[in-house]
């Protein structure tokens, strides 16, 4: 299978939107605004404050990436969302759209990234997936998003 990294589009939202909806740890109300970011973006993308690249094989999205600058910082990003389609999941799709959004951090002058999760069980995998890219524990809030779901801070510096 051959896949493509490339800035998310118009025709690509219909379909990451229902990559969202397939995966369990979404809830509705995150998908809701993961909409909404895209939305902002597609409708502006230099001045949205959001950066996008679309996985695609066979000329159909099947993950995306999003990040951008951390406002009021120097050289600090956000990752805010990463989904890869659970068929295409394994086949290490989202650790090149990790690569590619690093690279663009970096060649933007970024120096560290930030990533948010949680720390409820069904998202071990995930956690496991950052802590695997070199991204490790800066914090955690204690039931923060509910009782018992702490926030947890990864972190990545970007080095030379």
């Amino acid at each position: 299978m051959n896949v493509a990294i490339r800035p998310m589009t118009t025709t690509d939202k219909p379909e990451i939107i229902n990559i969202l909806r397939a995966l369990p740890e979404f809830e509705p109300s995150e998908i809701s605004v993961a909409a909404e970011v895209i939305a902002r973006f597609l409708a502006d993308p230099a001045g949205s404050g959001y950066y996008f690249r679309v996985a695609v094989a066979d000329e159909l999205p099947i993950g995306y990436v999003c990040y951008g600058p951390t406002p009021l910082t120097r050289g600090t990003w956000d990752i805010y969302w990463l989904a890869v389609a659970r068929n295409h999941q394994g086949q290490s799709i989202g650790r090149t759209l990790m690569k590619q959004a690093e690279a663009d951090i970096k060649r933007m002058a970024g120096r560290l990234i930030i990533i948010e999760t949680s720390s409820k069980p069904e998202y071990k995998r995930t956690r496991d997936f950052y802590h695997g890219g070199n991204y490790r524990l800066a914090g955690r809030i204690p039931d923060f998003y509910a009782p018992g779901d702490d926030k947890l801070i990864l972190q990545k510096r970007l080095t030379d």
